[in-house]
């Protein structure tokens, strides 16, 4: 089932995941009770919406479609690779009556590490801000340029084994 979300879908999302936590998820035994179901920083990503779902037993990053130009369907529980600044990250396609078809990629879970709802959703922030900001990539190590009349490590090896 697709749907287009012209406004940001942060309440579907929600309701969405309320709703998995009463039908699904009351009685895993992962939960972290200091947590609540909220959806993190919407925003528009190519087109689509882009966010954060933190929950008692999990953190994923959702995509969620905005229009129909450039969606990729990738079935119910199957993987697509979605290329993001920051890299390539695999993505599950998934479908709720609320939302229609979304996507989403697994930050955490279970949830225990976040001792309440602000550190989980500050977490959830710095993890799009990671997701959107370019990967940096190391320079390789410089070695000291020598001169010409100092003998190189494999001469002084070959003249100590003689």
């Amino acid at each position: 089932m697709f749907r287009v979300h012209p406004e940001n879908p942060a309440d579907a999302v929600e309701e969405a995941y309320f709703r998995i936590y009463r039908e699904r998820m009351a009685d895993v035994p992962v939960h972290n009770e200091a947590l609540s179901v909220e959806a993190v920083d919407f925003q528009k990503w190519q087109g689509h919406w882009l966010g954060v779902v933190v929950t008692s037993w999990c953190m994923s990053v959702l995509l969620v479609p905005g229009r129909e130009e450039g969606w990729e369907t990738p079935g119910d529980n199957e993987r697509r690779f979605v290329k993001f600044p920051a890299g390539d990250f695999a993505f599950l396609g998934s479908v709720e009556p609320e939302l229609g078809e979304f996507q989403s990629c697994a930050l955490f879970s279970p949830m225990g590490r976040f001792a309440n709802q602000a550190e989980a959703v500050l977490t959830a922030r710095a993890s799009l801000i990671a997701l959107l900001t370019p990967a940096v990539q190391s320079e390789p190590e410089k070695k000291p340029q020598k001169s010409a009349d100092e003998p190189s490590q494999s001469r002084r090896r070959f003249l100590a084994l003689r």
